[in-house]
């Protein structure tokens, strides 16, 4: 796997340029929104997909960096430690399964909260998912207000982190 700058396709500036902008903001007062201070790494072989997703983030003042595949989103969230990820399941080279189980295994990822976004909403898909260390689960079509909701929950500093376990 080629080796390529993560946030190059999240519509981000580049990361100096982001350092500068909020060093000179925050020299000037200007207060952040709480979504700002929060990093999402958003995964889906769809493009279509992670566009749709990652702009309506963006909307809401949440800084997104993308993945189109597990290998990637491991590799992508080694480099960026996102605050949260929302996982597709059903990816080529590695699914979402995978790409989650072996993020649990990385120390500096473990407690990161992972999102499942798939088409499979049955009892026991959830449960799988569940038993790989998913904190939340989402079934498209993406129900946004119910996406913001769980990623709301899961940032808070008081939320329980995991939704299957209140």
């Amino acid at each position: 796997m080629k080796d390529r700058d993560p946030l190059a396709t999240s519509g981000l500036p580049p990361l100096r340029q982001r350092h500068e902008d909020e060093s000179a903001k925050r020299d000037a007062g200007e207060g952040r929104s709480a979504a700002g201070k929060f990093l999402i790494l958003v995964v889906d072989d769809l493009a279509d997909n992670v566009a749709v997703i990652s702009l309506n983030l963006q909307e809401r003042g949440y800084r997104v960096v993308t993945a189109s595949n597990g290998e990637e989103a491991i590799s992508v969230a080694i480099q960026t430690l996102p605050n949260l990820i929302l996982m597709d399941i059903s990816m080529p080279t590695l699914d979402g399964f995978g790409a989650t189980r072996r993020i649990r295994e990385n120390e500096a990822l473990r407690d990161v909260p992972v999102i499942a976004v798939t088409a499979f909403g049955t009892e026991g898909f959830q449960r799988a998912a569940y038993d790989v260390g998913i904190s939340g689960y989402l079934t498209k079509p993406i129900d946004f207000e119910r996406m913001h909701q769980l990623v709301a929950r899961l940032l808070s500093p008081t939320g329980s982190g995991n939704l299957h376990n209140p």
